[in-house]
């Protein structure tokens, strides 16, 4: 009797959630060679997890406990001390010789609030990966103006993971895991919308370019018809000879289900000339089942 229940315990620990042969995280669906490690905040457990990129495929590391905002989550207005949730990107590591000694041994500045906060109106800065006082102990759940705090031998042991408009931070309240198959079909309807976008910009379509935006769509202060005015008397009127897409990076929003972000080196050949760039477009799945852009910007 007492083998036989090891035995099922044993198939329980088999079937974890974090057994990376069975289930997959299903936020990240791409990691291209340049995205070394990604980490997920899951702010209903106060944890942050550390994926690294192994061969293209993310392979769990570990995890570590984190402080978030006083007032929990889903950051809206300056000052609401509440963390952000979303898809952000490490912009710079802050220089400490002159910091406060709350913010422990290093900080990490993310890229709040990016275009999809702005078009929802959010506001407020200043949302850091930082550590604690070392004086203080060990910090409540809840106890930043907004940042995400974690213990300084952990920050410490990650500092240089962290990557300046490379790694990706995404925030929210629950990390979720899901079929491998199930996200290669994901990824492969992702990747082929990138490679129609470029395609059409490649040929000078801008009929069939421009499909491929949500109506709803807004860049800067214009709406859809506007922007789209604009690109056929600019982009459209380009002699592009050739685009290419490198490097390109798949997340699944962890709390916006259906919106996604493909990340991409852009190089764009006229004549003699190179324009090289960064680009960032939001997809999201339309009731009728085609991915449409509901945003982009650069960087």
């Amino acid at each position: 009797m007492i083998r036989r229940f090891l035995c099922f315990l044993l198939s329980l620990i088999a079937c974890s959630p974090l057994c990376a042969d069975e289930r997959v995280p299903a936020h990240l669906l791409r990691l291209p060679e340049s995205v070394g490690t990604a980490f997920i905040t899951e702010t209903s457990t106060s944890t942050f997890h550390r994926f690294d990129n192994r061969n293209g495929q993310p392979e769990y590391i570990g995890q570590s406990y984190i402080s978030i905002g006083q007032n929990g989550d889903g950051k809206r207005m300056s000052g609401d001390r509440r963390t952000p949730l979303g898809i952000y990107f490490v912009t710079e590591q802050r220089d400490m010789s002159r910091m406060h000694e709350k913010y422990g041994v290093t900080a990490f500045v993310l890229d709040y609030p990016n275009v999809l906060d702005k078009q929802s109106g959010k506001t407020g800065d200043g949302i850091w990966i930082h550590g604690v006082d070392a004086r203080g102990g060990k910090r409540p759940p809840r106890d930043t103006d907004g940042c995400i705090a974690l213990p300084n031998d952990k920050l410490a042991a990650m500092a240089t993971l962290f990557r300046s408009n490379t790694t990706p931070v995404l925030v929210g309240r629950e990390l979720k895991w899901s079929d491998p198959a199930e996200l290669e079909a994901l990824r492969l309807a992702l990747e082929a919308a990138v490679t129609t976008w470029a395609a059409s910009l490649g040929r000078g379509d801008m009929q069939a370019h421009l499909a491929l935006y949500s109506e709803d769509f807004h860049h800067w202060t214009m709406n859809k018809p506007e922007w789209s005015l604009l690109v056929r008397e600019t982009l459209g009127q380009r002699p592009i000879t050739d685009v290419t897409v490198s490097e390109l990076l798949l997340l699944a929003d962890p709390n916006d289900e259906g919106l996604y972000l493909s990340r991409f080196g852009l190089m764009i050949i006229e004549g003699n000339q190179t324009f090289e760039s960064t680009k960032r477009l939001y997809w999201r799945r339309a009731a009728s089942g085609t991915l449409l852009i509901v945003a982009e910007d650069a960087g």
